[in-house]
């Protein structure tokens, strides 16, 4: 469904598993650092409204999107992780840089998923504008970091 036709932060809480015990790594991309530490802290806020610690809450910063499976998977390799987010943001220009960067960390994610048998959750806005981005990340469509965080409090439990 569309996120023109949704909040993204609307979701049924009692459908959401309780992260007590599990440990989340969260991968943060710098790149629009006004739209990414928004959806880090509606990543966060979620996660610990769910029961996780915050101890149990490791996060890295890379400079961009592009950079985050290898931040998710040193993540992964240095703590005993639940699953990892990871969270970017990047907005459609006047090249097709964007179509480059979000197939191939998309694709790198779903190796990853296979590869460590955790959930690696793609949390990365592509929208076509800075409008579309901040509408997502706090704005009238919610927050892309809370469906992050229900999305892999969600897959830690199967």
């Amino acid at each position: 469904m569309a996120s023109a036709l949704q909040n993204l932060s609307s979701y049924d809480t009692e459908k959401v598993p309780n992260g007590n015990g599990k440990s989340f790594g969260i991968a943060v991309a710098e790149w629009n650092k006004h739209i990414t530490f928004e959806l880090l802290k509606g990543c966060v806020e979620t996660l610990t409204q769910h029961g996780v610690s915050e101890n149990d809450i490791h996060i890295h910063f890379v400079p961009g999107t592009f950079e985050l499976p290898f931040a998710g998977k040193k993540l992964a390799q240095q703590h005993h992780l639940a699953g990892v987010i990871c969270l970017g943001c990047v907005i459609k220009g006047e090249t097709d840089h964007d179509v480059y960067i979000n197939t191939s960390v998309a694709n790198a994610l779903q190796n990853l998923n296979i590869a460590f048998d955790i959930p690696f959750i793609f949390g990365v806005l592509t929208p076509n504008n800075e409008e579309q981005a901040l509408d997502r990340a706090g704005g009238k469509h919610g927050n892309k970091g809370v469906e992050g965080a229900v999305t892999a409090l969600k897959m830690s439990s199967i």
